[in-house]
């Protein structure tokens, strides 16, 4: 479930997902091209009909930071993972604010299955953040370092593969979001492509709009803490199938006891250990870091840091992004 919007996705699938999904919001006007000879005869198309990007004005280049090289290797950390994508930077401009220039780049489908379009985004002064749409996303050749290192100290839900933290998928979600039970059939998907990842489930109750969504994320930090990692994710699974007792208090209690009656614990004992302060406040620190990590819908999952919003996303798109990120990182699968 979105919990703030930019179009489909958020800025953040501006850089993580197919182009025919983040160009249905990221049309920005294209600075103007030099012109052409009209002596001069057409360019043939490409054999395979992929995009011909008008050729860059110099004029467009007014600004110093950051250079040409910094915003290819940053897209290619970015859009490297799909090997039809290609991109062209076609202005860093000065703007108003002192030391904020924005960047306009054209992308495209070399094999023309997909629309061209522009996208912006502003690259602030510290060298390290852009903002795109209403988000401020990190930036460098290396961007998902620092949330990859805080993950690696923070995210410590139930967890299923591997100790080692060299691959770590970290899982966003809430019990009581659609989108979230839609997602969890490509979570044991990967469980099984990457038997060599931590794969991690962090709580995100969104509370507003999910009533029953903290009790249940409280149920599992029990169930968690009497039956281990093993006995949360068959109650996660138990949960999520059984979604819809959750739109009613009676209809939780109903829901939550018959999970933790599955995985073989006492429901009495688990209701009063979610009733304790320790599980809200668990709970309230899983939310605490999605929040520090600028995490804005469920489901979202984290790939050494790097954020996929993966809700209603193609399978073999994630697992793309899983391979690309762990070859990035030096991990071997």
């Amino acid at each position: 479930m979105i919990r703030r919007s930019f179009g489909f996705a958020g800025a953040v699938a501006l850089f993580a997902l197919p182009l025919s999904i983040h160009f249905a919001v990221a049309q920005q006007q294209v600075p103007a091209a030099p012109p052409q000879d009209s002596a001069a005869p057409p360019a043939a198309p490409a054999p395979n009909a992929g995009p011909t990007f008008p050729k860059p004005d110099p004029a467009n280049f007014t600004a110093t930071s950051p250079s040409k090289d910094t915003i290819n290797a940053f897209l290619q950390t970015s859009w490297g993972y799909d090997p039809n994508r290609v991109w062209q930077i076609q202005a860093i401009l000065k703007t108003d604010a002192e030391g904020v220039s924005k960047v306009v780049v054209l992308v495209g489908d070399k094999l023309g299955k997909q629309k061209s379009g522009a996208l912006a985004f502003f690259a602030l002064p510290d060298g390290k953040h852009i903002v795109a749409g209403d988000d401020v996303l990190p930036f460098s050749d290396h961007p998902y370092a620092a949330y990859r290192e805080q993950l690696q100290q923070s995210a410590d839900g139930p967890y299923r593969g591997s100790a080692s933290k060299d691959l770590e998928l970290v899982e966003f979600a809430d019990f009581q979001c659609p989108h979230c039970k839609e997602a969890q059939a490509n979570m044991e998907k990967l469980a099984t492509d990457f038997p060599k990842a931590r794969i991690v489930f962090q709580n995100y109750p969104l509370a507003a709009i999910h009533p029953e969504s903290v009790r249940a994320a409280e149920y599992g930090v029990c169930v968690t803490k009497l039956g281990g990692s093993d006995a949360f994710f068959q109650f996660a699974s138990a949960v999520f199938d059984g979604q819809e007792g959750l739109a009613t208090k009676d209809g939780a209690d109903l829901t939550l006891n018959s999970a933790v009656t599955k995985v073989k614990l006492d429901p009495t004992k688990v209701a009063a250990c979610a009733a304790t302060p320790e599980a809200g406040a668990q709970v309230e620190a899983s939310v605490k870091l999605a929040q520090a990590l600028h995490v804005n819908q469920t489901p979202t999952l984290m790939i050494n840091g790097r954020q996929v919003p993966i809700g209603g996303v193609p399978y073999e798109t994630v697992k793309q992004i899983v391979e690309y990120q762990a070859k990035l990182d030096g991990v071997t699968q």
